[in-house]
């Protein structure tokens, strides 16, 4: 009874009266706050409700208490794997709600932070959305390592090695469920769509047109490098996406997406012969 009177005068004046209020103990005091908890009838899972029951009533205030434990990993591991582990939990609370009924405390609680953690590592819901789809989009960059463009048989294969590169990732169920979200919140969250088209199809866009740049840098193609992009990202899809959207198809086996490429590779290069390949009229 007297420990409890005794906590009870330390919290109130270390927590104050308003506002929100953050005071650090080292481990061994953080330690003993624990233990005592419980002797004072509080209860172990119940020392962090008593610290913010003593600071006010107003249902405003919060106080947060942390140990130094500095020498200790956070759970979880560093910060990299606390924020991949928070991208996933939105991912997951996005595809389960729907990005618009998705809340901040839902994403933390499925990814075990706090909602200030949340905010540190990553931001709103928002730079959590465009987080989620730049991490996916970041497997459409070109490789530095690209072949020199010599010649189109060099061309052929490495539009072909894209081309199964796009297919590939593009038709994984998560990405497709990513599409479904964005239409599925097109008029409710506009945003999903806007950043899923900048951030995530525009990745695919650019890593075709840097390489139609080089092709033309060499002399192997004419025309603008947007629309040959486009033109070659016409025939290696066709009509596949949508067939996957609207689950009327299977996703393509690796055979299947090598041999789209190719494919792809082939139609689009008869298209855009070289001038003294071109049949004479």
């Amino acid at each position: 009874m007297i420990l409890g009177f005794l906590m009870t005068g330390l919290l109130r004046g270390l927590c104050g009266t308003s506002g929100y209020h953050t005071f650090t103990l080292d481990a061994a005091s953080y330690r003993w706050l624990q233990r005592n908890s419980a002797v004072s009838g509080v209860g172990t899972i119940g020392y962090h409700a008593l610290v913010m029951a003593l600071c006010g009533t107003s249902g405003q205030e919060e106080v947060m208490v942390r140990a130094e434990t500095s020498k200790r990993p956070q759970e979880g591991g560093d910060e990299t794997a606390v924020r991949e582990r928070i991208l996933e939990a939105a991912f997951a609370a996005f595809m389960k709600s729907g990005y618009a009924a998705a809340s901040t405390l839902e994403i933390a609680t499925r990814a075990r932070v706090s909602k200030r953690e949340l905010y540190k590592l990553v931001g709103n819901k928002h730079e959590m959305l465009i987080a989620c789809i730049s991490e996916r989009a970041k497997r459409f960059d070109v490789p530095a390592s690209l072949p020199v463009l010599r010649d189109r048989e060099t061309l052929a294969q490495v539009l072909a090695s894209l081309g199964s590169r796009l297919v590939r990732e593009v038709s994984d169920p998560t990405v497709i469920g990513v599409f479904r979200l964005a239409i599925a919140e097109a008029v409710q969250a506009p945003e999903v769509a806007r950043a899923l088209d900048s951030a995530g199809r525009e990745a695919s866009r650019a890593a075709l047109r840097k390489i139609m740049a080089q092709a033309q840098a060499s002399g192997l193609l004419t025309g603008p490098p947007a629309d040959l992009a486009g033109q070659f990202a016409g025939l290696l899809w066709r009509d596949l996406m949508v067939s996957l959207l609207l689950g009327v198809v299977e996703r393509p086996t690796p055979r299947e997406i090598a041999a789209r490429a190719r494919d792809a590779a082939a139609a689009f290069l008869r298209l855009h012969p070289l001038p003294h390949d071109a049949p004479v009229a």
